[in-house]
């Protein structure tokens, strides 16, 4: 059984390299080429893939080009629920989001370039809008629990609305953070946007 167990995580991670090798290379072709000039076989062939490896691991090419940030719901989940439950729920969801900052600042001006590209292509920006309405589900059991309300109790407003009002804080930072040319830190954006002071402050 143990064996099994490490022979599925040693496919798992090869999968997840892979994914993410192939992500890199959509990523890389859609900056240089542009969205709609970026065929599926031209990223096979860039990728040393066949279509039907490509399929295996993505669905569709705006799931390749969005990559990783797709994968992050879950993480973010998690790290809410790690945060003090002595935290006002706005502050815990704020502090939850620095993970995915920081992932967005180690890449700087690749990822801006990318975000860019992302907010103003609309068939990429619908599939990141449907990514955070998938974020959202899964951060609805414990952002009620943080509220000391029902997760099933569907008349109970507050929950969907703190979420829906940290995503719309973080999509108007990173439209914010990609509207020019100039480099400038994420994380005071979305301080600012949140209303929430600089962790350095």
């Amino acid at each position: 059984m143990g064996a099994k167990h490490a022979a599925g995580g040693v496919r798992a991670r090869a999968r997840e390299v892979m994914r993410a090798e192939v992500a890199a290379v959509v990523q890389d072709l859609i900056l240089e080429r542009g969205y709609e000039a970026t065929t599926i076989d031209d990223i096979c062939a860039a990728a040393e893939v066949s279509r039907s490896t490509f399929f295996r691991y993505f669905p569709s090419k705006e799931d390749a080009v969005l990559g990783a940030a797709l994968d992050s719901g879950e993480r973010l989940r998690d790290t809410l629920a790690a945060r003090p439950l002595s935290e006002a729920p706005w502050v815990a969801m704020r502090r939850a989001l620095d993970p995915l900052i920081e992932h967005y600042e180690a890449h700087d001006e690749r990822v801006r370039s990318l975000t860019r590209l992302i907010m103003n292509t609309p068939v990429l920006a619908a599939r990141h809008r449907e990514k955070n309405a998938r974020w959202h589900g899964l951060l609805q059991p414990e952002v009620a629990r943080r509220l000391d309300a029902d997760p099933a109790d569907r008349s109970d407003p507050r929950a969907h609305a703190l979420i829906a009002a940290a995503l719309g804080c973080v999509e108007a930072a990173l439209t914010a953070w990609t509207s020019t040319d100039r480099p400038q830190a994420l994380a005071p954006i979305l301080d600012r946007a949140m209303d929430v002071p600089l962790r350095h402050k």
